[in-house]
């Protein structure tokens, strides 16, 4: 669902438009976000496990600089 929809969309954006759209879904109850990028996105291979600093992380994480300065959604980027 994200390939074909969320993220089209989001590269038609531009790009603070597009920052301020995902702020906003973040926002929402899980399960109406979940069905746009939520499980159906998610990878799961021992190749990707990463260990940092002593954290172990199930796989790579990037995130742009800034993406939330003001700490609005951290707890939901961690689902």
């Amino acid at each position: 669902m994200y390939e074909l929809i969320l993220r089209r969309l989001l590269f038609c954006l531009e790009p603070e438009t597009a920052h301020r759209l995902v702020m906003v879904l973040l926002r929402l109850p899980p399960l109406a976000v979940a069905g746009l990028v939520g499980r159906t996105s998610r990878v799961d291979s021992p190749d990707l496990r990463r260990e940092v600093f002593g954290l172990s992380f199930p796989n790579p994480v990037g995130l742009a600089a800034g993406f939330d300065k003001n700490a609005r959604v951290y707890r939901q980027m961690g689902r």
